[in-house]
């Protein structure tokens, strides 16, 4: 006999909010929405510097840096989702990321503080047709009355639209 009882569902832990246990997500803002993106796929957070433009790129693809010999894609959030203007102050940081192997910087207004969720206080994102893609959203999660829109980044980042990771 297998150790698996078949009858028992296994849930996929592939995913990062597949478990029943509480995750971890740090959260940061664009204009005055707060997201949040799964900690394990955070490598580090620095200050903005100066990037290195490439030609007929995307608006939102603000450039490159060098991240210790590694040249590393910068998207900017905030063009990327129309949640303001690229503005930079003492408080723009570049979140980057590691996803699939890939690193990717992204541009965000400021990085708030890291929540732990439990699968109880995430709500499924809406539905809102064909007007707007959700395909990219997890869902909402609510600490305290405050609301986070947590973001499956691995799917935004390997969209059609952006493309930077291989499906």
């Amino acid at each position: 006999m297998s150790e698996f009882d078949l009858a028992t569902p296994v849930a996929d832990t592939s995913h990062p909010l597949q478990s029943e246990i509480d995750q971890e997500f740090l959260a940061f803002r664009l204009g005055t929405e707060e997201y949040g993106i799964h900690i394990l796929q955070t490598q580090e957070i620095r200050n903005y510097e100066a990037l290195t433009r490439i030609a007929n790129a995307p608006d939102y693809l603000k450039g490159v840096m060098n991240l210790r010999g590694v040249i590393v894609p910068v998207i900017d959030m905030r063009l990327r989702f129309n949640t303001g203007t690229d503005h930079f102050d003492e408080s723009t940081v570049v979140i980057v990321l590691n996803i699939k192997g890939r690193v990717i910087g992204m541009i965000v207004d400021s990085v708030s503080d890291v929540v732990t969720l439990s699968p109880s206080t995430i709500k499924p994102a809406p539905e809102l047709g064909s007007t707007f893609s959700t395909d990219y959203l997890i869902g909402l999660g609510d600490i305290d009355g405050r609301m986070i829109i947590l973001l499956d980044i691995e799917k935004l980042m390997s969209g059609p639209e952006l493309g930077l990771i291989a499906a």
